[in-house]
This record gives structure tokens, C-alpha cells and sequence, in this order.
């Protein structure tokens, strides 16, 4: 994991930790929605009973950093810096691989089909105006999809989904053997077709 928190970046959150007057408190660095579009970098204090055994330290020179473990994969050349402006300053976190993680074959099969689902097909959907999530995965080998934008209510979406979807997941996502849909097509709204 290669994660750099500037020295001025150091300094602006080890003040912010004093000022929480608790001894051995912690800021806490994750990903919500990782590996999806709405992928967000967050800091967080984080007492010291709120730790988790799981969680990858990073003894800083000014202050103790816990990375949640299922966002150690999104926060790989994440970059934390901060400037100081005349109306005080500016915290800057860049993470690159927040939204699509570089994947390999021992990653998560939810990162794996999260991959594909964003590099390979949202962007042809997209077109249509449509979108396809991962809502879960079931016995680490069938993929539960949900449909959304054009594609919800769409009368093409069984094609989509075994034509498209299913085949690309399957032929790209070692030991994924389904997918089944989640969407109810019965709305038909903002339906492509």
C-alpha cells in the first residue's frame, strides 16, 4: 500500500487530533461506495476503542493513520496534502483508484465484477443511458446485478443481461458462474426501449 501524507498535511491533522483532547486518538482514512462511480475519499477521528483489529496502520512521524481494510485496495497512490491560504487552508486528497481499484486475480470477486462493470460495461450502457451495479454476491458465484436508468424496464434488457452482461462477467470474473437481475422492470419511465 502506497499512501503519502504530506508533512503540512501531517501537521494540519495532528492539530486537529489535539484538539479533540482524547489520548491515543487516531484518524481513520476509507472509501465510501469504493470501486463505484460515487466513490468517496473520507478522514475521520477514530478513538481508540473504535479501532479494529483488521484495520493497516501507518505510524506517521506526527500522528497514527488506520486504514479500513476493505478500502486498502481504493487508497493504493492515494496522495494527502494540505496548503495554507490567507482564510486558513486547503486539505487535499487525491485517491486514483477510488473509484476502479487495480484488480488482479486474488482480489475480492465483488472488486473483480466492480472492475468489469465500470471499465467494461457501463460505458456501452451509458450510451443508452442506462447503468448496472452490483448488489451482492451469492455463494461467491453468482453475481446479483441491479439495472438502472435506460435499462430499467427496458424490453431489451433479457438480451443486455445474458448477451452482454452475463457473458463478459462470466468470460472476465474467474469462478463467477451466474448473474441474476434484481431490477424491477415493471417500471418502465425512463425505459430506452
Amino acid at each position: 500500500m502506497n499512501i503519502t501524507i504530506t508533512d503540512s498535511a501531517q501537521e494540519y491533522l495532528s492539530s486537529l487530533l489535539e484538539k479533540q483532547d482524547v489520548d491515543g486518538m487516531s484518524v481513520r482514512m476509507f472509501i465510501q461506495q469504493p470501486g463505484t462511480p460515487y466513490a468517496e475519499t473520507c478522514l475521520a477521528y477514530c478513538r481508540p476503542e473504535e479501532s479494529v483489529e483488521s484495520d493497516e496502520v501507518l505510524n506517521l512521524p506526527k500522528l497514527r493513520v488506520l486504514i479500513e481494510k476493505n478500502s486498502v485496495a481504493f487508497l493504493d497512490e492515494a496522495f494527502v496534502d494540505y496548503s495554507k491560504e490567507k482564510m486558513g487552508g486547503q486539505l487535499t486528497i487525491k485517491a486514483p483508484n477510488a473509484k476502479m481499484p487495480k484488480v488482479s486475480a486474488d482480489s475480492p470477486i465483488e472488486d473483480q465484477i466492480n472492475y468489469v462493470l465500470y471499465s467494461d460495461i457501463n460505458p456501452g450502457l451509458a450510451a443508452h443511458g442506462g447503468e448496472v451495479s452490483l448488489i451482492d454476491v451469492i455463494d461467491g458465484q453468482i453475481a446479483v446485478l441491479k439495472f438502472g436508468g435506460g435499462c430499467q424496464g427496458c424490453s431489451a434488457v433479457d438480451l443486455t443481461l445474458k448477451e452482454g452482461v452475463e457473458k463478459t462477467l462470466i468470460e472476465k470474473v474467474p469462478g463467477l458462474t451466474a448473474v441474476k437481475d434484481s431490477t424491477d422492470h415493471s417500471v418502465t419511465d425512463n425505459a430506452f426501449m
